[in-house]
């Protein structure tokens, strides 16, 4: 359960890296309010995955969703640019948040 918990916090934390712009500095009140509602719930949803896995796995792997979802959030909405180096980048985090899953003692 704790895993699962901990993808939906990562999934919260790609929602929030998003809503971070259109704040605009944090001068535009509603998209600000969501803002933090996303990054308080990210960390609510990290910190109850963390009473079942240690604190570096679970850690390792939210941010490691997060930097995952929003690459691809920005290729996909913000056509930012895909080289192979970020390709190969991908790669490596996701192979390394499944060896995390599949190394955890337990």
């Amino acid at each position: 359960m704790s895993w699962l918990v901990l993808v939906a916090a990562g999934v919260v934390e790609i929602g929030w890296a998003q809503s971070i712009k259109p704040t605009e500095n944090f001068t535009r009140p509603l998209p600000t309010l969501l803002c933090f509602v996303l990054g308080v719930a990210a960390v609510y949803l990290l910190s109850r995955a963390m009473n079942g896995l240690p604190v570096g796995t679970a850690y390792a792997v939210f941010t490691g969703i997060g930097a995952v979802g929003a690459i691809a959030l920005g290729v996909v909405v913000h056509k930012d640019p895909l080289s192979a180096g970020r390709l190969a980048a991908l790669s490596l985090i996701v192979g390394g948040i499944v060896l995390a899953r599949v190394t955890e003692p337990g």
